[in-house]
């Protein structure tokens, strides 16, 4: 039986490994070749070499390259394009995912193939001669690299196998799913031994994760599982550590130049960014496939310049109804047409235009991806002091965002400030907001679920849903090689 079909394909590492880098910012390209572990692991810069081989495991098109598969799509956001017989992003938009979808089976291999890496690198580090205090942040990096990926996996499958030690390929078939509850113990372990990250980096460290990011995703942790006083005081923590800002829009006339820049190819590691999972156009194999993926399909060159077109992740009707008048993000975010420049003619198809970029190569653009930026802790932040009952200070968090939405700049007084004392009303408010703020950036799915409004909602919207159907039944060969401890989840199709 091939062990690479099971969650520990990635466990044949034990006796080799593939180091691979990321040529962008911190990450330089490393030998992409297996090598035993007996001869590895040896010197601080074969630590280094495996600590950004965890990190690129990220750039995988298994994990966030397709990312929007596993967390834009469920949503009432976008939607698939359902070409010929090709019917596998569509189970995600009408909910009758099978147990063989290849998304999950990728997803979940994937993941535990970075998991691994991170596993083996603190299996190894303390062995190794290097400076003491480069060892320590090493080590922390990983050991948030691991609770982010856990923190996925739990979010799409609920309670996994947990893997925290390089094991031996015949243990591995005994090791069965742990519940929720354990599957966040660790997550909160795994990012609390690591909050002592550095505040920031300069020069080629500018990318890793710092201990602003290591909060934000624990407060993020702690507001999924409802816990909103932990939440906000790791929130707090961010906010409060001076380290980011909005970027802001030019000031003296209505203007989204702010928001632009957040996501501009050449402003990569920029003050709103907390962290990005890191592209570098040229060839290099490191650049991102978004702007070639997200165009619209047989547009040739008349949305993105070069390469091939996917037409996926389309935005909905919903999607497009949901800006306000007034809201400049949706036109930078989204279109409902674009020009044929062969023809002039005017093509009505609504498609994702947030990640822009000239590519060097089809699917190899310059645009990083933003797991967690600063306006989404503002308003998560404004979220958990709304249910710690502080929404006049709430409203404060969410107005700053708000205000550079619609043109405005953050610290200015404007028109379309929210103000209210209603606990309830702010919640719609928090919710609205970091839905046009955050379109197409992985988050609206998992906002519809921790709120439990995820069934409610999508019901309303004319989606045949149930709570079984919130998280993903476990990949079949999962299913298959481990039967006696891996337990399915109940998936039903109403």
């Amino acid at each position: 039986m091939k062990t690479y079909n099971s969650i520990f394909f990635i466990l044949t590492f034990a006796t080799g490994i593939f180091l691979s880098g990321c040529k962008n910012e911190f990450l330089e390209l490393a030998p992409q070749s297996q090598l035993s572990v007996e001869s590895y692991y040896k010197t601080a810069e074969q630590i280094e070499f495996a600590v950004n081989g965890a990190y690129s495991t990220l750039q995988s098109n298994n994990m966030y390259q397709n990312w929007y598969v596993l967390s834009e799509i469920p949503s009432d956001n976008t939607t698939n394009n359902l070409s010929g017989s090709v019917t596998d992003q569509d189970e995600f938009d009408k909910f009758y995912i099978r147990t063989t979808n290849p998304f999950t089976a990728n997803f979940w291999n994937e993941s535990y193939k970075g998991i691994n890496k991170c596993n083996m690198v603190l299996s190894k580090i303390d062995g190794v001669t290097m400076d003491a205090s480069r060892k320590d942040q090493l080590t922390k990096e990983v050991k948030f690299l691991r609770g982010l990926m856990y923190f996925n996996l739990v979010r799409i499958f609920g309670g996994v196998p947990l893997v925290t030690s390089t094991v031996q390929i015949t243990d591995a078939y005994t090791i069965a799913r742990s519940t929720q509850d354990e599957t966040y113990a660790q997550i909160i372990k795994d990012l609390t031994d690591a909050e002592t990250l550095p505040a920031s980096y300069t020069g080629n460290d500018v990318g890793r994760a710092t201990s602003g990011t290591v909060k934000a995703l624990l407060g993020t942790v702690y507001m999924t599982m409802k816990d909103y006083a932990k939440g906000e005081t790791k929130l707090a923590e961010v906010v409060s550590s001076g380290k980011y800002s909005l970027l802001e829009n030019t000031a003296g006339s209505l203007n989204i130049t702010g928001y632009e820049k957040v996501f501009d190819p050449t402003n990569h590691n920029n003050k709103e960014s907390i962290f990005d999972v890191q592209f570098k156009k040229g060839g290099f194999g490191e650049g991102s496939g978004f702007a070639n993926n997200f165009a619209p399909e047989n547009s040739g060159t008349s949305v993105v310049a070069v390469g091939s077109t996917g037409g996926n992740n389309i935005p909905t009707e919903d999607m497009n109804n949901a800006y306000e008048a007034g809201d400049l993000r949706k036109d930078y975010s989204m279109a409902s047409s674009y020009i044929d420049n062969k023809t002039g003619k005017t093509i009505s198809i609504r498609h994702v235009k947030k990640y822009r970029d000239v590519p060097y190569q089809s699917g190899d653009a310059n645009i990083d991806y933003p797991v967690i930026r600063y306006a989404d802790v503002l308003l998560m932040y404004a979220e958990a002091l709304n249910e710690n009952g502080k929404t006049a200070e709430a409203c404060t968090m969410l107005n700053k965002v708000r205000r550079r939405g619609f043109g405005y700049q953050s610290t200015e007084t404007s028109p379309v400030d929210i103000s209210t004392a209603d606990k309830v009303v702010f919640r719609d408010k928090v919710f609205q907001e970091r839905r046009v703020e955050l379109a197409f950036e992985g988050q609206r799915w998992f906002d519809l679920i921790r709120t439990g409004r995820a069934v409610e909602v999508m019901k309303s919207k004319g989606f045949k849903i149930n709570e079984t159907q919130l998280i993903c039944p476990i990949p079949q060969k999962q299913i298959d090689i481990n039967p006696e401890v891996m337990i399915q989840n109940t998936y039903r199709i109403d």
